[in-house]
């Protein structure tokens, strides 16, 4: 059997060529998102600060709701001090160190801050930290007052110091102060950071026991060094001691998740991005797969006919073409495969460049998805094959080898029936949107567009053949012959007419659903944002890890200045029964006082956010309907840093898309975040040049402080990093689907050869055929472009209603002009040059051999 379909497949090249471009690209697509699933769940951050660290202790860092994967929480969680000692007391322990990590940041002479750390806000640490750091040299002595401190080397040969030099130092948000450098620390790969005296360490980050703070008494972990050979021992007994506390105690690679949690947290980002791309990737993938196949196998129907002819029975017929097409995959699965890991570091160098994903997270490259794309490919060519040749397989030998030149007189009416149901579900679908004004209501228009192309290509025979006989009787008698040779072919020809019409369709749904629901939500977004935000600037402080106190207070005594209220972003786990069970679900979440009615204006519906005070929030409209949070209900959130809160809703606004589906106050939120510092400060004037320039001259007389306009940026440069992202996925699944369009366009042409060398016996002259097939193409592009659009219409126009209030979407004006002129040149292209390279064969060769 494979001798055979290795013979039947070397006479089908160009067919089979269509088949291995699909393959090839699917594999290198469903291969891609394996490794970046299998990254999300086993990639290692490197130890970092942590390396020297046998044993490192620190508080869970993910939630975990029942039945689902874990919720990384990004704000760091405390251990009790209390612990170092009693874990420095078991055997094997050579050193125990209580960690903390706080925002610190040098100042050069021009008051301007210095870099220290990848992470300003937990730059600053105490000295015995430094015991923690793997291969660390000292130079200097250790800071032993409240006044001095060292410094990581590389940050002090960028500002120009060496030790005894004296340096302005800020840290924990409090005014700059003098310091001597004690030391400087040469620790490649930690990290960098700024070391304070244990005493001036704890001080300053308010975790010193006399302390009044919300972390009084805690660290942010703990880290033991073991003797040589015990780390297994100690890492034991360390478990047995800290059992039941919910403390996590990691040893090896595992060290990393301990150093940044917020870092951590992008393992997570990963698998929900793999999650988002499987389904569309094996949607896509599949599709095209099985329109190649359908196109090969069609092309060889007289082969199988005549093999039934001489005895073959049906499951051999089924299983000469599963092995044909069986054999092209597993040629082209190598090279896919390979594809594959490579544009999975490519897009991940995206997402760090796009800040999305950390530079220093690697990706795992392993074999199971090398073996997961073996195993679905495989498995969709067999399938597909099988269906493809099933009819021929099952007609009687008689009339298999009658009907092996033409097509069926009838298409199915199960398949028919069945595509246009998946139609009206696809319809279904996109009532979705105007339900559900969220970013997870909004992606179902993608989906409904793609659910409506698959019942397209299922309906689309009997669509083609009434659309061509109905055009058909309308002809005028004088009508070119070229113009009724290509109408009475889509008459004729509808399944294959049908089988490129489809795909191309698809195109044209995939393009505009999946990117003008980015824009859309992009749109109504900043539309609910810009509408929401009185404030003009915003004040911040990246490089100090946060705004310093007083700041507020300086920035209200601004003349000009109306209103200024502190600002954060944080991320919660909202608990709430979902028809009866329990379900968790992640958001981020801003941090607001009452003070903030005079520079936001969340749309308040009910209540107010003058009553944010307390343990209050405010939710959106949306949230307050779907999840039973009205005015006075109490609803169960767990905090950025795991903390379980109840929490009484105050106020309920209608901007949730703009401004997330809770607000947070701030005394709910004290004590729950990393740094503890306002991330900025929203200010709204009186609107005159005066006020701002006054604002912008405190800005640049406070180290480290930067003001900007709270106005959208026009060029889309302050675009979410998910937008470039979702960007790049189009343009790769695009490319995907029209290389493999191309290719079956041309496969099928080519196989017309017979047809066009009939055409040519019988006096119709090249140009005629020229003429005939280019009227075709004008057929396949119109039809391809009329469905798209009428596919795309109903999911595009409800997202539009649901919204922005109006029955069409927001999106680059260009967008529709340029698909259409992409789907009139392949069409154009992919049955030219097949067309004009069957007319160089002389038509009684081409009818030997075709």
């Amino acid at each position: 059997m494979l001798h055979l379909a290795l013979r039947m497949a070397a006479h089908r090249i160009t067919a089979l060529l269509a088949v291995a471009c699909a393959v090839l690209g699917g594999a290198a697509l469903i291969t891609t998102t394996g490794v970046l699933a299998e990254s999300g769940l086993r990639s290692q951050l490197p130890p970092g600060r942590l390396g020297g660290a046998d044993v490192v202790v620190a508080a869970e860092q993910e939630f975990h709701p029942s039945g689902d994967l874990p919720i990384a929480l990004p704000e760091r969680a405390t251990v009790p001090a209390r612990l170092v000692d009693r874990l420095a007391a078991l055997p094997g322990v050579t050193a125990a160190v209580g960690d903390i990590g706080f925002p610190a940041a040098l100042l050069d002479g021009r008051g301007r801050p210095v870099p220290v750390a990848q992470d300003p806000a937990t730059a600053g640490h105490g000295w015995s930290s430094t015991r923690l750091l793997a291969g660390a040299r000292v130079e200097g002595r250790a800071p032993s007052g409240a006044k001095t401190v060292a410094v990581d080397a590389a940050a002090a040969d960028a500002a120009g110091l060496a030790v005894g030099d004296r340096v302005r130092v800020m840290a924990g948000g409090r005014p700059a102060a003098a310091y001597r450098v004690s030391a400087l620390v040469h620790a490649p790969g930690a990290g960098g950071g700024v070391w304070f005296a244990d005493g001036t360490a704890a001080a300053l980050a308010g975790r010193g026991t006399g302390s009044e703070g919300p972390r009084a008494g805690t660290v942010d972990l703990v880290g033991l060094r073991a003797a040589d050979g015990a780390g297994e021992r100690v890492a034991d007994a360390v478990r047995a001691e800290v059992a039941g506390t919910g403390l996590r105690v990691t040893t090896g690679a595992d060290r990393g998740e301990a150093v940044a949690p917020g870092v951590g947290s992008a393992r997570s980002l990963l698998i929900l991005l793999a999650g988002s791309l499987g389904g569309i990737v094996l949607l896509i993938t599949g599709f095209v797969v099985a329109g190649a196949l359908g196109v090969t196998i069609a092309g060889q129907r007289r082969d199988l006919a005549l093999m039934r002819a001489v005895g073959a029975t049906p499951r051999q017929i089924r299983r000469l073409a599963a092995a044909q097409s069986t054999v092209v995959a597993a040629i082209a699965l190598v090279p896919g495969v390979a594809v594959g890991y490579l544009l999975a570091g490519r897009f991940r160098e995206l997402l760090a460049d796009r800040d999305v994903l950390p530079s220093e997270l690697p990706l795992t490259v392993g074999p199971l998805p090398a073996l997961a794309t073996l195993l679905l490919v495989a498995a969709a060519v067999q399938l597909s094959a099988r269906c493809a040749a099933w009819r021929t397989s099952r007609m009687p030998a008689t009339e298999a080898v009658a009907e092996s030149r033409s097509e069926p007189r009838t298409p199915s009416r199960a398949r028919t029936t069945a595509g246009l149901l998946l139609i009206l579900g696809a319809c279904a679908l996109s009532v979705v949107p105007l339900l559900s004004r969220t970013v997870l209501g909004a992606s179902v228009t993608s989906v409904a567009g793609i659910v409506a192309a698959i019942g397209l290509a299922m309906s689309g025979p009997a669509l083609v053949r009434s659309a061509g006989e109905a055009v058909v009787r309308r002809l005028r008698p004088g009508v070119a012959a070229p113009t009724w040779l290509a109408l009475s072919n889509v008459r004729a020809y509808a399944l294959r007419l049908s089988g490129v019409v489809s795909p191309l369709a698809m195109g044209v749904v995939f393009v505009l659903t999946y990117t003008l629901t980015q824009t859309t939500v992009l749109a109504a977004t900043s539309d609910d944002t810009r509408t929401g935000t009185l404030a003009q600037y915003e004040l911040t402080a990246p490089a100090l890890g946060g705004l310093p106190d007083g700041t507020l207070s300086a920035v209200r005594d601004v003349p000009g200045v109306r209103a200024a209220a502190p600002a954060g972003t944080t991320t919660v786990v909202w608990e709430y029964d979902e028809l009866g069970e329990p379900t968790a679900e992640s958001a981020s979440a801003m941090i607001l006082g009452p003070d903030a009615r005079g520079v936001v204006d969340l749309g308040v519906t009910d209540g107010g956010l003058d009553r944010l005070t307390g343990a209050t929030v405010a939710v959106s409209s949306e949230a307050a309907r779907t999840r039973d949070a009205g005015i006075g209900k109490r609803v169960r959130l767990v905090l950025g840093d795991g903390a379980r809160v109840d929490a009484r809703v105050v106020a309920v606004y209608d901007r949730g898309l703009g401004f997330g589906p809770v607000v947070l106050s701030r005394e709910l939120a004290a004590g729950h975040t990393t740094t503890g510092l306002d991330q900025r400060a929203l200010v709204r004037t009186d609107g005159t040049r005066e006020a701002g320039r006054a604002l912008a001259a405190l800005a640049a007389g406070r180290p480290g402080l930067a003001v900007a306009s709270t106005a959208p940026d026009a060029t889309g440069a302050d675009a979410p990093p998910e937008v470039w992202v979702n960007l790049a996925v189009v343009v790769v699944l695009l490319g995907y689907l029209l290389l493999s369009i191309a290719n079956k366009l041309v496969a099928a042409t080519a196989q017309r050869r017979a047809e066009i060398a009939a055409l040519r016996l019988v006096g119709t002259t090249p140009r005629q055929v020229r003429a005939m097939m280019r009227r075709e193409a004008a057929v396949i592009a119109a039809a391809a472009l009329v469905s798209g659009l009428l596919l795309s219409a109903v999911p595009l126009a409800l997202l539009g209603q649901g919204f922005l209030g109006h029955p069409w979407p927001a999106g680059p004006s260009w967008l529709l002009p340029a698909v259409a002129a992409t789907v009139a040149l392949t069409s154009y292209l992919t049955i030219e040059l097949p067309t004009r390279h069957a007319l160089r064969t002389p038509p009684a060769d081409a009818l030997r051999t075709g």
